[in-house]
C-alpha cells in the first residue's frame, strides 16, 4: 500500500519587491526545494501562489487621496451612507479614510451583531437578553453602546464603531436593512463584499439615486495608482497608513506563464493558482474568512470544476459490510476505478464534500502559509489527485 495522501508543504521565498520577475522567482523557490529536500516534482502537484506577493510585484497600490479622487468624481459634493464595511483595520481603515475624504459628509451604517464575515461585537445571547430584533431595530452608535455596554471585538480588543468614528470623522448607525441609510441620504457605496450585487440593486429598487460598490471603487488607474479592472478595492489590505495595496491584476496571465516555465523545468504539467483568503470558518470567533471577492482569481485547467468522489466510510459500510482486510482493500480499489464520472446526487459520494477545488485547495494553502511570519507564500501540494486506488 501507498501509504503517503496528500501533501502541502509551504515554500520559503525571498521578499517579494515592485518589478520582481515573480514567475521566474516562484519556479526558483519551487525547483530549489525540490532538490534541497529530496521531494520529487510529479504531474498534476499544485503550486500556489498567495495573491499579496503577485499585486507587490505588480507594484498595485493605491493611497488614500487616489481613492478619494475617485470617490469624489463619482459622487460630487454629496452627503453619502457608507454600509456593512467588514470590521477591519488591515481590511478596511485606509478605505474609509479614503472614501471619507471624498465626500462631503459621511454616514457609516454598520451591521450587527457581526459583520459579513462573522467578526462580532456582540453576541447573539445579547440580542435576545436585551429584546433587540436585529431585523427590525436602529440604533445610534451611542444607543448601541448603552445598551450592550462592552463592544470590543472578541480577538483583537478594537471597539470598532468607536474606531471607525475616528477614522471617518463620520457619523454611525446601526442596523441590518440596507434601506435604512436612505433615510439620511440617497448616495450611497455598499461596502458588502459577497452579498453586494443583492444589496446593490435592493438601494435602486427602494429609491437610491446613486449606488457604488466597492469593487466600482479603482476599477481603472487614477493619478498612476494601481487598480483592479474587476474587483476595484476589494480583497485590498492596508500597506502603509496611508495605502492600500490591492487586488492582483492579470492573474491568469501569471499562472499560465507559471504553468510553462515548470514544465520547461521540469517536464511536469504543474497547475498553478493565485489564491487569497481560504474559505472557513473559526469555530470559536465564528469568523467566515473569506473577505477576499473570490478565494482564487486565477488557476490552470485542472483546477476548474469539483470534486468527483465516493464516501469511503458509506462504502466500506454497506457495499463492503461483509469484507475485511486485503479482500476489503482489494473491493475498494475497484469500485474507486469504476465509478461513475458523475456522482452529484449518488448516495456513493453522500457527505463528501460539493465545494470548488479552487475553494479547497486555496483554503488548504491559505491554512499552510498563514497571515504572519512564516515566510512561505509559494505552497506546493501533492498527491491531491490521487485517491485510494492509485
Amino acid at each position: 500500500m501507498d501509504y503517503q495522501g496528500t501533501i502541502s508543504r509551504g515554500i520559503r521565498a525571498p521578499i517579494i519587491k515592485q518589478g520582481d520577475d515573480l514567475v521566474k522567482i516562484t519556479a526558483d523557490c519551487v525547483v530549489n526545494a525540490s532538490q534541497t529536500h529530496g521531494f520529487p516534482l510529479q504531474d498534476k502537484d499544485v503550486v500556489a501562489v498567495t495573491e499579496a506577493v503577485l499585486a507587490r510585484s505588480q507594484g498595485n497600490y493605491a493611497t488614500t487621496d487616489q481613492i478619494a479622487k475617485d470617490v469624489s468624481a463619482k459622487f460630487g459634493d454629496e452627503t453619502v451612507g457608507l454600509i456593512f464595511p467588514i470590521f477591519s483595520r488591515n481590511r478596511f481603515s485606509m478605505i474609509l479614510k479614503g472614501i471619507a475624504k471624498g465626500v462631503k459628509k459621511l454616514i457609516v451604517q454598520l451591521s450587527y451583531p457581526s459583520d459579513e464575515v462573522g467578526n462580532s461585537f456582540i453576541t447573539p445571547e445579547q440580542l435576545i437578553e436585551k429584546g433587540v430584533n436585529p431585523y427590525t431595530d436602529v440604533f445610534t452608535a451611542e444607543e448601541f453602546k448603552k445598551t450592550f455596554g462592552d463592544v470590543k471585538h472578541q480577538f483583537t480588543g478594537v471597539d470598532y464603531i468607536e474606531f471607525y468614528q475616528q477614522v471617518g470623522n463620520c457619523e454611525v448607525i446601526l442596523a441590518n436593512n440596507p434601506c435604512e441609510i436612505l433615510k439620511h441620504t440617497k448616495f450611497v457605496i455598499n461596502a458588502d463584499i459577497h452579498s453586494r450585487f443583492r444589496t446593490k440593486n435592493t438601494l435602486l429598487k427602494a429609491g437610491a439615486t446613486k449606488v457604488v460598490s466597492l469593487h466600482e471603487i479603482l476599477n481603472t488607474s487614477v493619478d498612476g495608482s494601481g487598480y483592479n479592472e474587476k474587483y476595484g478595492v476589494l480583497g485590498s489590505n492596508l500597506a502603509t497608513q496611508d495605502s492600500v495595496k490591492l487586488f492582483p491584476r492579470d492573474a491568469q496571465a501569471f499562472v499560465d506563464g507559471l504553468q510553462k516555465e515548470l514544465y520547461a523545468r521540469t517536464g511536469k504539467v504543474i497547475e498553478c493558482m493565485v489564491y487569497g483568503d481560504g474559505a472557513f470558518k473559526d469555530p470559536v470567533g465564528g469568523i467566515w474568512e473569506l473577505a477576499d471577492p473570490v478565494c482564487s482569481p486565477a488557476y490552470t485547467s485542472l483546477l476548474n470544476g469539483k470534486p468527483n468522489e465516493i464516501k469511503l466510510k458509506y462504502i466500506a459500510d454497506n457495499d463492503l459490510a461483509n469484507l475485511s482486510g486485503e479482500e476489503a482493500i482489494k473491493a475498494m480499489k475497484e469500485i474507486i476505478k469504476n465509478k461513475e464520472g458523475d456522482l452529484t446526487n449518488n448516495m456513493k459520494s453522500q457527505g463528501t464534500t460539493p465545494r470548488q477545488l479552487t475553494d479547497l485547495l486555496g483554503s488548504l494553502a491559505d491554512l499552510t502559509s498563514g497571515s504572519g511570519d512564516k515566510g512561505t507564500p509559494i505552497i506546493l501540494i501533492q498527491n491531491y489527485f490521487k485517491n485510494f486506488s492509485m
